[in-house]
C-alpha cells in the first residue's frame, strides 16, 4: 500500500487537471460562441500534465522513482495525431534531460518514448473512429505495450531487474489512470458535441418557424402575379414587351423555388412514405447532372454495390433533391475539373451513399457549420440547398457524415436504414 502515497495521488491529479481545464474551455466556447478550440490547445494542456508528472514522481523503493507521464503522453498523441506526438515527444525528452540523473536511464527513456511515439502515431489514424469500448481496449493495450517496452529496455540497457510485483503494480496504476482519463475525455467530447447540436437545433428551429409563417403568405401574391403575367404574355405584344414579361416570369419562378426550399425545410418529413430503390435514384441524379459535369470538365465515377438490398423507406423526390444539391456542390467546387466518385454500399442494417470530390475542401470549422442556415462556402451561394438537404435526409431517418482535407477533397457519407 505504500504506492498510494501523496505523490501518486498528485500524479493522478496532474492527469485529471488538464481534462477539467479542457471542459471549462469547451463550456466557454459554447456560452460565448467562440471559434472551435484548436488542436494545439489540447497538446499544450497535456504537455503541462507531462511536465508536472515528471517533476513530482513517486517511488517504488529507494532506488527507483517513476511517474504517470505515459498516460498524458499516449492520450496526447491518440487525440492529437502525429504532429502532436512530435511536439510532446520533444518536450518530454528536453524535460527529462533537464531533470538529469543517470545517463543510461536518460537514453533508455528516450528510446522507449521514441518507439512508443511511432506506434501510437500510427494507431491515432484509426483511434478517433472507434467506439468507446474499442478506445478503452486500445488505450489499455498501448499501456501494456509501453510497460513491456519499458521492462525489456531497462533490463537490456540499464541492467535493472524488476520484480514481478513491481511490474504488475506499475502496469495496474498506469492502466487505471489511462482508462479514467479516456472515459473523462470522451465524456467531455460527447458533452461538447451535444451542446453544438443544441446550438444548431435552436438556429434551425427559428428558421423553420419563419419559413412556415412567412413562405405561405409570400407565395400567394407571387402566384397571382405570375398568373397575370402569363396571361399578358399570351396576348399579342411587341417583342420588347414580351421579353420583359418573360424575364419577370423567370424571376418569379426563381423566387418561388426559394420559397419552396423554405417550405421544404419547415416540413422535412416525407408526406408519403414509400419504398425507394437507392441505386435507381443515384443513377437518376447522375443522369440529370452529367451535362453540368461535362461543362465543368468533371468525370463522374459511379459504383453501385448491393443493388438487391438497397431499399429504404422515404420520399423519392426529396431524396433526389437532396442528392442533387450535394453532388452539384461537389461539381462546382472543382473549378479546374477532376473526378467525382459516387458509391453505394450495403451493410445491414444500413445502406451508404458515398460522394467524394476533388475540390477545394473545407476546414474543420466549415464542416462543423454545414447545414446551418445561410452558411455557404460558395461566393454567390445562399446556404439553403445544403440546409434543405440536411433536413430532408434527417426527416427520412438518415444521417450525413462529412470528412474533408482543405485544398484537396471532400467526402459525404449518407446513411439510411434499409427496409425489406
Amino acid at each position: 500500500m505504500e504506492l498510494f502515497t501523496k505523490d501518486l495521488l498528485i500524479n493522478f491529479l496532474f492527469i485529471l487537471l488538464p481534462l477539467f481545464v479542457l471542459q471549462m474551455f469547451y463550456l466557454l466556447k459554447f456560452v460565448y460562441q467562440l471559434e472551435k478550440i484548436k488542436g494545439s490547445f489540447l497538446t499544450i494542456v497535456f504537455m503541462l500534465s507531462i511536465g508536472l508528472c515528471m517533476l513530482f514522481p513517486f517511488s517504488f523503493n529507494d532506488d527507483f522513482s517513476w511517474d504517470l507521464r505515459k498516460v498524458p503522453f499516449i492520450i496526447a498523441i491518440l487525440y492529437g495525431g502525429p504532429k502532436s506526438g512530435a511536439i510532446v515527444l520533444s518536450f518530454l525528452i528536453i524535460t527529462r534531460y533537464m531533470i538529469g540523473g543517470d545517463d543510461l536511464g536518460f537514453y533508455a527513456s528516450v528510446l522507449i518514448y521514441i518507439i512508443m511515439a511511432v506506434i501510437i502515431s500510427f494507431m491515432s489514424r484509426y483511434y478517433l473512429k472507434l467506439q468507446l469500448m474499442q478506445k478503452l481496449w486500445m488505450s489499455g493495450l498501448l499501456v501494456l505495450l509501453s510497460a513491456q517496452i519499458t521492462y525489456f529496455t531497462c533490463i537490456i540497457f540499464a541492467n535493472v531487474n524488476f520484480t514481478t510485483s513491481m511490474w504488475v503494480m506499475y502496469f495496474v496504476i498506469n492502466l487505471m489512470a489511462i482508462l479514467m482519463a479516456t472515459l473523462l475525455i470522451e465524456v467531455i467530447r460527447m458533452n461538447s458535441n451535444t451542446l453544438e447540436k443544441l446550438r444548431k437545433a435552436e438556429k434551425l428551429e427559428v428558421v423553420s418557424h419563419l419559413a412556415a409563417s412567412i413562405s405561405h403568405e409570400v407565395r400567394n401574391p407571387l402566384t397571382a402575379c405570375k398568373g397575370f403575367l402569363q396571361l399578358s404574355y399570351q396576348e399579342e405584344k411587341s417583342p420588347e414587351v414580351k421579353q420583359y414579361l418573360g424575364t419577370a416570369i423567370q424571376e418569379l419562378n426563381r423566387a418561388s423555388d426559394i420559397i419552396n426550399d423554405y417550405l421544404t425545410f419547415a416540413k422535412p418529413a416525407p408526406e408519403q412514405m414509400e419504398k425507394v430503390f437507392i441505386c435507381q435514384e443515384v443513377q437518376n441524379v447522375v443522369n440529370i447532372l452529367t451535362p453540368l459535369a461535362n461543362m465543368n470538365d468533371v468525370q463522374l465515377l459511379v459504383n453501385l454495390e448491393g443493388q438487391e438490398q438497397s431499399y429504404i423507406l422515404g420520399d423519392r423526390k426529396k431524396l433526389e433533391q437532396s442528392l442533387i444539391n450535394i453532388v452539384k456542390n461537389g461539381i462546382e467546387s472543382m473549378q479546374e475539373g477532376g473526378k467525382l466518385e459516387i458509391k453505394t454500399h450495403y451493410e445491414y442494417p444500413l445502406v451508404r451513399i458515398n460522394i467524394r470530390d476533388e475540390g477545394k475542401g473545407m476546414t474543420q470549422n466549415q464542416m462543423d457549420r454545414l447545414g446551418e442556415p445561410y452558411f455557404t462556402t460558395k461566393e454567390n451561394g445562399t446556404g439553403l440547398g445544403m440546409m434543405v438537404s440536411y433536413s430532408l435526409i434527417k426527416g427520412m431517418g438518415g444521417q450525413i457524415n462529412v470528412d474533408s482535407s482543405f485544398g484537396k477533397w471532400t467526402s459525404f457519407s449518407i446513411e439510411f436504414p434499409v427496409v425489406h
